[in-house]
């Protein structure tokens, strides 16, 4: 055998150094967003956005194969997979689907490119990325969306006995994967104060709903709260699913801190039902939120939230007895002021009973309007050139599949303000624009809200029950103005005469008010006269052609339920392009004629990293 010559073996040790250095500094590269996706924090997910691509690095406490996905609704079932690890010495990295049978299939466009893999005794690692739009229709397109990540792996390898089963070591978490980057600005002297429950017994069933009122500490003087973030007791990180704080009326007293008491319950203070506009939002896995460092939540003055609601999400699918929960929310603030407030517009639908959607239906679409009229009226006295939105939280219950905000302005219909084509009610959280957004006084929003309800026969009305349903958006914006909600609902009476109703007993005196005919509902509630109509898949189409034209009640509110005087008006919903035209995805090519070059040689990164034994800091 020929020895190699002085310049071949001085070019293969250049080689090898570039390659060591390459690997060094991608594992120290940045990730802004990390998330675990498993109660063991066996499974540790990091990720950031590398221009058109999504880089990921997957930390995981086995040396066997580790799988991650995409998946539409959080199963195996036609889901988008990656498989990867390290097997003697060797990194691996396939890319696969899976039908609607949940059989795994390779895929015949590799559209994941492996970076790097590590391997020590206890744990591996894999970089990757994927371009955000593949063209494949095989993968899943990454937009602003929330994505249902699903994970598995096991402690052999793919290679030594074929496509091992994963066995409990699996699962899926709700994620939002193009969240903007926000930089940390809070000090860490920032004063802070807790709402936490206190001693909660959580009941031995599925869901619970605990509603707490708490009133603020910081009074008489302006403060600004800048981060919020969640205290999860520990031991409780898979019990408490979410966590939403809402604003209450002022003219409250402390005689309403006494006690907690479970939402939606038919006992449930009346105290409770002035808590309207919810002014934090946080889901199970997320992280705090932090406001922008022009902006703060203002605290402290008689035009402040005074008292305020915490609602806990319990999940206990095991029917575990005797749980005591203290979870809840941090708030820091500081006295040194930002330069504006921050103020929270709840726009949609209203809820209520007139809102329905019929049983059976695998589509229908309901909108709410923030019209025109009320942001004329309300930005044309407060705030003429215009309020910034930099979050939104979109915002339905179990029969939600999809939410938009629409923003008009002139009749032109601008980029959307914010949307969730994969809304998951069991991940609900604000999410920051990547631009902020001016709404000036004229303009006009739709929130949009996409249900199914197959599973159900019989009709699904407007409510705060989970089983109830809801079309909101809630922005975060600034500078505060006095416009607490802008909202709309359909009228009743033109839905009812869609079922034949053609008379009520006036005047109204029962709720929900009484049919007089024709015959076959004569004496029922309206309710009980939509639920008796014989729904189809067709009427229910036609029935939602008709609702999306009906004249509209507006709601157009100041803080204290304090009105503009458009509020009650009627009006009717704009002429616009239904459906809504999604902008059109640009693919990106997933040749990577360089990766196969640096995949020939990471077996020598591994061994080098292997030889070292020990990569701790990389692991958490």
């Amino acid at each position: 055998m020929r020895p190699l010559r002085p310049w071949a073996l001085l070019l293969g040790a250049l080689l090898l150094g570039a390659l060591l250095l390459g690997a060094a500094a991608a594992a120290t590269r940045s990730y802004p967003h990390v998330a675990v996706l498993d109660g063991a924090a066996a499974y540790r997910l990091l990720w950031g956005r590398r221009g058109s691509a999504l880089a990921f690095r997957l930390e995981v406490r086995t040396r066997g194969y580790v799988g991650f996905g995409l998946s539409a609704g959080g199963g195996m079932a036609s889901a988008d997979i990656v498989v990867g690890g390290v097997e003697g010495g060797r990194p691996y990295l396939q890319d696969y689907h899976t039908d609607e049978n949940r059989v795994l299939k390779k895929d015949p466009q590799q559209d994941y490119h492996l970076e790097y893999a590590m391997e020590n005794s206890t744990h591996t690692i894999l970089a990757f990325r994927r371009e955000l739009h593949t063209c494949d229709p095989n993968d899943k397109s990454i937009t602003e969306s929330t994505v249902r990540v699903i994970w598995a792996y096991h402690h052999k390898d793919l290679g030594e006995a074929g496509q091992n089963y994963h066995g409990s070591t699996r699962g899926t978490k709700s994620l939002r994967l193009l969240n903007p980057e926000k930089a940390e600005v809070s000090p860490a002297s920032l004063s802070y104060f807790d709402l936490t429950n206190k001693d909660v017994p959580v009941p031995d069933k599925d869901t619970t709903y605990w509603c707490q009122m708490f009133k603020i500490p910081v009074q008489h003087e302006k403060h600004h709260v800048t981060k919020v973030e969640p205290l999860i007791q520990k031991g409780h990180e898979n019990l408490v699913h979410h966590i939403l704080l809402y604003q209450c009326s002022s003219n409250l007293n402390d005689s309403v801190l006494d006690y907690g008491h479970e939402c939606y319950h038919p006992n449930m203070p009346d105290s409770f039902f002035t808590c309207e506009t919810v002014i934090f939002a946080w889901a199970i896995g997320g992280e705090g939120f932090t406001y922008p460092p022009h902006v703060g939540l203002s605290i402290g003055t008689a035009a402040d939230p005074q008292f305020v609601l915490m609602e806990v999400h319990y999940d206990n699918p095991t029917y575990t007895e005797g749980l005591i929960d203290n979870s809840g929310l941090r708030l820091f603030y500081t006295p040194v002021l930002r330069k504006y407030d921050a103020g929270v517009i709840e726009a949609g639908l209203w809820v209520s009973l007139f809102h329905n959607i019929p049983p059976g239906m695998p589509e229908f679409v309901s909108e709410g309007h923030c019209t025109l009229e009320c942001l004329e009226e309300a930005l044309g006295a407060e705030r003429p050139s215009g309020i910034h939105v930099f979050a939104v939280l979109l915002h339905a219950h179990l029969a939600g599949r999809a939410i938009r905000m629409r923003h008009f302005r002139n009749g032109e219909e601008q980029k959307l303000l914010a949307y969730d084509d994969e809304f998951d009610f069991n991940f609900q959280e604000f999410q920051y624009l990547e631009e902020e957004r001016t709404i000036m006084p004229g303009d006009n929003l739709i929130t949009e809200c996409h249900y199914s309800t197959m599973d159900r026969i019989r009709m699904t009305w407007g409510g705060l029950s989970t089983r109830n349903e809801m079309c909101l958006s809630y922005l975060l914006y600034y500078p505060r103005i006095n416009l607490t909600r802008c909202a709309s609902i359909p009228d009743i009476m033109e839905q009812l005469q869609f079922i034949g109703v053609k008379e009520i007993y006036r005047p109204v005196r029962t709720w929900p008010f009484i049919i007089k005919s024709p015959k076959q509902y004569k004496n029922l509630s309206f309710m009980d006269a939509m639920n008796k109509f014989k729904w189809s898949k067709s009427e229910g189409l036609s029935y939602n052609e008709l609702v999306l034209k009906l004249p509209m009640n507006v709601r157009c509110s100041k803080t204290d339920n304090a009105e503009w005087s458009f509020q009650g008006m009627t009006a009717f919903p704009p002429e616009v392009e239904r459906p809504y035209k999604t902008e059109p995805v640009i693919c990106s090519s997933s040749s990577c004629l360089p990766c196969s070059l640096s995949l020939a040689l990471l077996f020598v990164v591994h061994v080098t990293y292997s030889t070292i034994g020990n990569f701790g800091p990389f692991v958490q």
